[in-house]
């Protein structure tokens, strides 16, 4: 029996919203069973897809004692602490969350652990190991339904299609109407710094 845990994060590169980390640990035995779910780099697959999927991971979890977290950063506390802050004290939550289960192996996305040791890193993990694949399928979804949540809030500007996301149009909103609570207002946009600083 190995437990690994893999973790994977989502939100990272948004100017709205919150940071999600997820932890999946699950015994290896379980592998191949788990990979039958078609689970894949959430960036592979659609909204719809990534609910369907997200609901069967924990499904499956549950079934074979496998075991999901998710930790998540607000954009003021992104702003008081800094992303990078947040991506260490995340990852320290998710490595004492997984030792507490005596995994064998702790795996995240990337190419950096942020100085946390005990930590491995493994690039384009969400596409070579199951465990990543499905924590950034977990991570995705937790900020989908964040930003579909908000989007109800502030519907002028439209997070529903941007998620968060610096794009053109999410831009030109915040032109018009100026940044919300759940912007990061410490990500200094180039485009608008002649108008709102």
């Amino acid at each position: 029996m190995a437990l690994i845990c893999g973790i994977d994060e989502a939100g990272r590169g948004c100017v709205a919203g919150s940071l999600f980390l997820a932890g999946v640990i699950l015994d290896e035995c379980y592998f191949h069973a788990f990979m039958q779910l078609g689970i894949k780099d959430s960036k592979k697959l659609t909204y719809t897809q990534r609910v369907r999927i997200a609901a069967t991971i924990q499904d499956f979890l549950s079934q074979h004692n496998g075991i999901a977290k998710i930790v998540n950063f607000q954009a003021q506390t992104i702003d008081n602490k800094g992303l990078s802050q947040c991506m260490r004290t995340g990852l320290n939550t998710l490595l004492a969350y997984a030792a507490t289960h005596q995994c064998a192996t702790i795996i995240f996305d990337g190419n950096t652990n942020f100085g946390i040791h005990g930590i491995q890193t493994l690039i384009k993990g969400d596409n070579k190991h199951p465990l990543i694949a499905a924590a950034s399928i977990l991570a995705k979804s937790s900020k989908d339904s964040e930003m579909l949540a908000l989007h109800e809030t502030y519907p002028q500007y439209n997070f529903k299609k941007n998620m968060g996301y610096l794009t053109k149009a999410h831009i030109a909103c915040i032109a018009q109407y100026g940044y919300t609570a759940v912007h990061r207002k410490s990500y200094h946009i180039k485009a608008l710094e002649t108008r709102l600083f």
